[in-house]
C-alpha cells in the first residue's frame, strides 16, 4: 500500500476553484465514504481549508489512485478531473510524506510558520477516525505529521516568524488605516474558530468597540461577552456594517453574507470623511460578493489578494531548520513503513511454520501411538528447534533489507513465495490534541467547519466505510 496526496492550494488554485472543491462538514462522511469505496482507495483523510483542499490516500496503485481520487473531486466540484488538471498538484510514496510534513509544519501555508494548520490536520484527521476511513498507514502518517508539527514550533523560531491568517490579514487592513488599528471600530461577521481567533486578535491590537454578529444570535453574545464586546444580530447587517471601519468575516456560508446590496446600504450611512469601510474576507465559499470590491470607499483582501501581497515569509534560518526536521522526520517515518510492512509478513511466516509443525506432529502421533508423552514432547521441542533456527537468520536479514531503500519488495516476495496471507494490522483510534497557541482553542485557517451556523461539528465516532 502506498501514500498518495492529490489537492489544490492557494499555490495552485484561485479562490473559485477552491471553493467548487471546498467540502462543508455536512458533505465530509459522504466523501470520505465515497473515497474509500473506490477500487485503488482504502483509506482517506481530507483537509478542507479556506487554503488548501488537500486528499491523503492509501492506494494500491498510482495510476489507479489517482484516477479514483480525482473523479470524487471533479464530482465534488461539479466538474471533470481534466477540467481540474491545471490546478491539482499530485505527491507520491516519498514525496507525499514531505509535502505532508511540510503542511503540519507551516512551510506550505500561506503565512509560512502559523500553527493554526495543526488543528485543522488534527481536524481532518479526528474526522476520519470517527468514520473508519483511515487505517495503518494514515493513523501512523497523521500522529506523526501532528507531532512533527509541533516540534517545529517547540524547536525553531518559526513560531515567532509565522502569524496567524487573521494577524497577517489585519496587519494588511491596517495599511488602509494609517497603519494602526487601535480605535477603530470592527465587525466580526461569524462565531466559529475563525470568528473567535478575529476577536481576540482585533481586541488584542486595540481596535473598538467591538460586535460580533452570527446567523445563531446565542453564539454571537457568547462570544462577545468573553472579550467585552457587543453582539447584534445579522437582520441589522447593513445599519452595523455603517457604524465600523473594519470587518472580518468568516463564516460557513454557502452564499456571500456581504452583498453589494448590503454593503451600498451601509455605505449610504456611513460617514466617507472616515476612511475606507476594509472588508476581510477569510471563508471558503467567499463571504463577500464579488462586485463589492468595485464599490468606491471600500477595499476588499480576500485569500487570493493575501496571497499576493504576503510576500516576506519568516527567517531563512528558521525556515531551514524547520527544513532540516522535515527531512529527518521523513526518513524516519519511511523507516518504520518499511519495517511495519514486513513486520506482518514475517510474523506469517512464523506462523505458517508453525502450522506446518503442528500438522506433522498429529500425523506423527496417528502413526506412532506407542510413543510415550515424554518422547512426543522432545520430538516437537526439536522440530521447533530446527524450525526456528532455520528461519532466524533469513528473518533476520529481511527486516534489515525491509529499512533501506525499495525493502518492501522483500516482504512482497516472501508473502509470493509462501503463499502467505497477511491480515490488516488493527488501527491505533487515539488522535492526538493539537491547541492553537494563539487562543487556546482548536482553530481552523477559514475551515468551513467553524463557520458561523448552528454548532461546531462533530464527527461520528464510528461505522463502516
Amino acid at each position: 500500500m502506498k501514500l498518495l496526496v492529490v489537492g489544490a492550494s492557494y499555490r495552485t488554485a484561485p479562490v473559485a476553484t477552491l471553493e467548487q472543491l471546498a467540502v462543508p462538514p455536512a458533505d465530509l462522511t459522504r466523501t470520505l465514504d465515497r473515497l474509500v469505496a473506490q477500487p485503488y482507495v482504502s483509506e482517506a483523510v481530507l483537509v478542507s481549508t479556506c487554503n488548501r483542499v488537500e486528499v491523503y490516500a492509501a492506494v494500491s496503485g498510482f495510476h489507479g489512485g489517482l484516477g479514483d481520487i480525482c473523479a470524487v473531486l471533479g464530482e465534488q466540484a461539479g466538474s471533470t478531473p481534466a477540467a481540474l488538471a491545471n490546478n491539482l498538484y499530485v505527491h507520491y510514496d516519498t514525496a507525499a510524506v514531505d509535502h505532508v510534513f511540510r503542511v503540519a509544519t507551516g512551510l506550505d501555508s500561506m503565512v509560512v510558520g502559523e500553527a493554526q494548520i495543526l488543528g485543522q490536520l488534527r481536524d481532518a484527521y479526528h474526522w476520519a477516525t470517527g468514520t473508519d476511513s483511515a487505517g495503518r498507514l494514515l493513523h501512523e502518517l497523521m500522529q506523526q505529521a501532528l507531532r512533527v508539527g509541533k516540534r517545529a514550533h517547540a524547536e525553531t523560531g518559526i513560531d515567532r516568524a509565522g502569524q496567524s491568517v487573521v494577524t497577517a490579514a489585519l496587519e494588511l487592513a491596517a495599511g488602509y488605516l494609517d497603519g494602526d488599528l487601535a480605535g477603530h471600530p470592527a465587525l466580526v461577521i461569524g462565531a466559529g474558530a475563525m470568528g473567535s481567533l478575529g476577536v481576540a486578535t482585533l481586541s488584542r491590537l486595540g481596535a473598538g468597540p467591538l460586535t460580533v454578529t452570527n446567523r445563531g444570535i446565542d453564539r454571537a453574545v457568547r462570544l462577545a461577552e468573553s472579550y467585552g464586546a457587543g453582539a447584534a444580530p445579522m437582520t441589522e447587517l447593513a445599519a452595523t456594517l455603517s457604524t465600523v471601519d473594519i470587518v472580518v468575516a468568516a463564516t460557513a456560508s454557502t452564499e456571500p453574507v456581504l452583498t453589494r446590496t448590503v454593503v451600498e446600504a451601509a455605505l449610504a450611512e456611513r460617514d466617507p470623511s472616515r476612511g475606507p469601510l476594509v472588508l476581510l474576507d477569510l471563508a471558503v465559499p467567499r463571504d463577500v460578493e464579488e462586485g463589492v470590491a468595485d464599490l468606491a470607499g471600500v477595499e476588499v483582501i480576500d485569500i487570493d489578494r493575501m496571497a499576493a501581497l504576503l510576500a516576506d515569509g519568516p527567517a531563512a534560518a528558521d525556515a531551514a531548520a524547520v527544513e532540516g526536521i522535515v527531512t529527518g522526520e521523513v526518513e524516519s517515518f519511511l523507516t518504520w513503513l518499511r519495517g511495519a510492512d514486513v513486520a506482518p509478513t514475517v510474523a506469517a511466516l512464523r506462523g505458517r511454520a508453525d502450522d506446518v509443525v503442528a500438522t506433522e506432529l498429529r500425523r506423527l502421533v496417528q502413526r506412532r501411538p506407542d510413543l510415550g508423552d515424554d518422547l512426543r514432547a522432545e520430538v516437537a521441542r526439536t522440530v521447533h528447534r530446527v524450525v526456528q533456527r532455520l528461519l532466524h537468520q533469513p528473518t533476520v536479514k529481511v527486516r534489515q533489507l525491509a529499512a533501506e531503500p525499495g525493502g518492501d519488495q522483500y516482504a512482497a516476495l516472501l508473502r509470493e513465495l509462501f503463499d502467505l496471507q497477511v491480515p490488516q494490522t488493527s488501527p491505533v483510534d487515539t488522535v492526538p490534541d493539537v491547541l492553537s497557541p494563539e487562543i487556546g482553542m482548536p482553530s481552523a485557517d477559514g475551515d468551513p467547519a467553524s463557520g458561523s451556523d448552528a454548532t461546531d461539528p462533530v464527527p461520528p465516532t464510528g461505522g463502516a466505510r
